[in-house]
């Protein structure tokens, strides 16, 4: 007796049932927890600060920092901040020094990155060296004499004292350019140089154009840093009509109290431009930081 191939059997097996209630792993649910937390450690201040921007200043006084405005269209703390912060100058003053010391930063630091990789000398180690221990140290505590320094120029109460201030004290921008040259082989200098180049024009048409990557990341990181930063335009730029827009906010702090709304309005002003430039530009940075950490 033959068995046939084509009959159907003769048991089918019950399929199987979804199992009811199914629990999240341990680390998923840590893992959304920690966004979550993360989400809301950044996101409630900002909220503070705008909820804040459209009070008046009795709700300010009397309310606690998350209560609702009683009127959400109130942009008179906006239209106070921009015109007495005098926050149109002082935007031209910003942009002003974030040109140049953005634009130095990259020559300076590019420059100094080709240097170090690509010419032997008998202090490059020291000089390496040097280097390594200007990240170590605060800068905070060498700003009495870098201030005596300054002023022995006769820069202070001028743009030109930040400007330089940013240029001179980059040292993540130079390695992060020396992580890019290091990707860039040598034999692309050993044949411009059969061709009569010299260093600077191996630089500049060679070396400059490849860093693309690395000038948008130090750009990007840069031109942030300068852009929030309040203590040394605070320290070098006594006059009014020079201040940048994050020493303008501190006009409306006063002996006897802060105007708290205005403030606030002001800091919104402050960061919104940052946050557009982020959003559009953010693959730039990740690329960035992604192609030198591979290469």
């Amino acid at each position: 007796m033959t068995t046939n191939p084509t009959a159907a059997p003769t048991a089918l097996t019950a399929p199987t049932a979804p199992t009811a209630g199914r629990r999240l792993p341990l680390g998923t649910v840590l893992t959304y927890l920690s966004l979550l937390t993360a989400t809301l450690v950044v996101l409630l201040p900002l909220a503070v600060v705008f909820l804040t921007s459209l009070k008046t200043p009795e709700e300010v006084s009397g309310g606690n920092a998350l209560s609702l405005p009683g009127n959400w269209l109130n942009v008179d703390n906006y239209a106070t901040a921009f015109t007495d912060g005098h926050m149109l100058a002082a935007f031209g003053n910003t942009a002003f020094i974030l040109f140049f010391s953005i634009g130095g930063t990259v020559i300076v630091g590019s420059m100094t990155a080709y240097a170090i990789d690509r010419f032997e000398f008998r202090a490059k180690k020291l000089v390496m060296g040097l280097f390594l221990v200007a990240t170590l140290v605060p800068g905070v505590t060498t700003q009495v004499a870098t201030f005596q320094v300054i002023n022995s120029f006769e820069l202070v109460d001028t743009r030109w004292a930040p400007i330089l201030l940013y240029m001179g004290t980059d040292i993540v921008s130079v390695y992060i350019f020396l992580q890019f040259i290091r990707s860039i082989p040598v034999s692309l200098d050993e044949a411009a140089r059969l061709d009569g180049a010299n260093a600077f024009t191996i630089y500049r048409k060679i070396i400059f154009p490849l860093l693309k990557p690395a000038i948008a990341t130090v750009v990007i990181i840069k031109g942030i840093t300068t852009y929030n930063d309040f203590y040394i335009p605070f320290l070098y730029l006594h006059s009014e009509d020079l201040g940048t827009i994050s020493t303008a906010l501190f006009r409306f702090k006063g002996p006897f109290g802060a105007h708290w709304e205005a403030i606030s309005a002001g800091a919104i002003l402050v960061i919104v431009p940052t946050l557009i430039v982020f959003l559009l530009l953010q693959r730039w940075i990740y690329n960035g930081f992604a192609q030198g950490a591979t290469k």
